[in-house]
């Protein structure tokens, strides 16, 4: 594959290319659901191809193919440097390009259970069962499951000389428990609401111990019907993990990406209230705020060796203290941008036939102290949320909403009463300077988002979000009645 993929960087280079890359892959994908205990979905699919990037002058060109004849491999390369000599015409400086160490090696998940090797009747029978559970509470009308995997095979080559290969192995899944009532529908799910995916093998849906809890997400969906709706004030708002990591995903992972604050991308998630000037002063959040972006986190789902240029994972410090100090980067952006350190490796692309851009690895919240028992205690009012049910945040990543499944009042230092709708708002550096209390290591997750939409053509990226519960003050909940 190495070869294939030498072909189409070689035929690139001899069109005019200054710069070029390909990717070989193979990629396979396995996707079970199971819906009121039948099998709803069982889809297997395996592509294999080869994308190549071509540099001339200002501008990137791109092209991918299927054929992995030597002609067409060859024919492919001269398309991608085809490409950017037409894109060159609109002029611009020449494209700056960040050193990183040219390597031949290889890198491989660390995974103890191969999903493909673990049976579909098991799978399918796990998922049964636990509809079946759900189903038999009564008043859900629908009980979902879910389990995927991927398998994934690189062979990274470019003109300066890299050939990287990766075996990167995924695995996740989910369940939920629908409630209908007379006038609404009430949803809960586990571990949350997208599922929950990492980097690894079968060993992740036997960790998250999936049978156990699906008694008690069918009893609080049907709860949440005849619960109260939590009224809009101004109080104390307390975040479960996954909510927390859905939170920084939008208000932070996308405002930090350098193509957005560069105005290269504005497609799909906008574009970026940050600005480079401010790099280094600007206050993102509280003192207790420090995020990393870290592909080098074992298990997480933004976690790998090299990124598509060929640039090693690494840890970057984002937000420290609360202030703004690092970005997401490529080859590209960050020599444009002069950033100390270059690429932060943080460019892929979603399969053989995307062109690589700057997609979030493991964007995280570093933890705090104590623990989520330890911060309801010490809250005297307030409100608990868990579980993301809906989103919606400006393109600039500023002024957001937040919707969850399910919410608990907080009455002096003790979960009350359990309320339905639970929703919040906010603009991204006020709430962030809101965080007064963050829980400890003990209670830190790497929650894995397997869906993150960016571009046009739309890419699909696997990203990962660490955090523990929070705490934020003076936070406008609920909606008026």
């Amino acid at each position: 594959m190495f070869d294939r993929a030498e072909i189409a960087v070689q035929a690139a280079v001899d069109a005019g290319a200054a710069y070029a890359d390909a990717r070989a892959m193979i990629l396979k994908t396995e996707q079970i659901e199971v819906q009121d205990e039948k099998l709803d979905a069982l889809d297997v699919d395996e592509r294999i191809g080869v994308g190549v990037r071509a540099l001339i002058g200002s501008s990137w060109g791109f092209a991918s193919t299927g054929d992995l004849s030597d002609a067409g491999l060859a024919e492919c390369g001269r398309e991608a440097a085809a490409v950017a000599t037409a894109s060159a015409i609109v002029a611009g400086p020449a494209l700056e390009f960040a050193d990183v160490p040219v390597v031949q090696t290889s890198w491989e998940t660390p995974y103890e259970e191969d999903p493909f090797a673990v049976s579909t009747s098991e799978k399918i029978d796990m998922l049964v069962d636990i509809t079946k559970t759900m189903k038999a509470v009564k008043g859900v009308s629908i009980a979902f499951g879910s389990v995927s995997g991927w398998d994934t095979n690189k062979w990274f080559v470019s003109s300066q000389g890299h050939r990287i290969h990766q075996h990167i192995v995924e695995t996740g899944g989910h369940y939920s428990a629908t409630a209908v009532g007379e006038h609404e529908t009430q949803v809960r799910s586990f571990p949350q609401s997208w599922g929950q995916f990492e980097t690894g093998g079968y060993e992740v849906i036997r960790k998250w111990d999936f049978p156990t809890h699906a008694q008690r997400i069918a009893e609080e969906a049907v709860a949440l019907l005849t619960a109260p709706e939590l009224e809009e004030r101004e109080t104390n708002l307390v975040l479960e993990s996954s909510q927390l990591a859905l939170q920084i995903h939008e208000s932070v992972g996308h405002a930090i990406e350098l193509d957005r604050i560069l105005g290269w991308e504005a497609a799909f998630a906008g574009t970026s209230h940050l600005q480079l000037d401010k790099l280094g002063v600007h206050r993102y959040g509280s003192d207790l705020m420090n995020i990393t972006a870290d592909a080098t986190i074992p298990g997480a789902l933004g976690t790998f060796g090299y990124d598509d240029e060929g640039a090693p994972a690494r840890r970057v410090d984002i937000v420290k203290d609360g202030i703004w100090v690092g970005t997401l980067s490529g080859r590209d952006s960050a020599a444009v941008a002069g950033l100390e350190g270059g690429s932060g490796g943080m460019v892929r692309g979603d399969g053989y036939n995307r062109i690589p851009m700057v997609r979030m690895t493991n964007v995280g919240l570093l933890p705090g102290e104590g623990t989520l028992d330890e911060i309801i205690a010490d809250t005297d009012d307030g409100v608990y949320m868990s579980t993301n049910r809906s989103w919606s945040i400006d393109d600039k990543r500023l002024n957001f909403q937040f919707g969850c499944e399910i919410g608990w009042e907080i009455k002096n230092g003790k979960l009350g009463r359990m309320v339905k709708n639970p929703t919040y708002t906010g603009i991204t550096p006020q709430f962030w300077g809101r965080m007064d209390r963050l829980a400890g290591e003990s209670e830190w997750v790497h929650w894995g988002i397997p869906n993150c939409g960016k571009g046009q053509p739309v890419q699909v990226a696997h990203t990962g979000h660490s955090a523990s519960p929070a705490r934020f003050a003076a936070t406008r909940v609920g909606v008026k009645g």
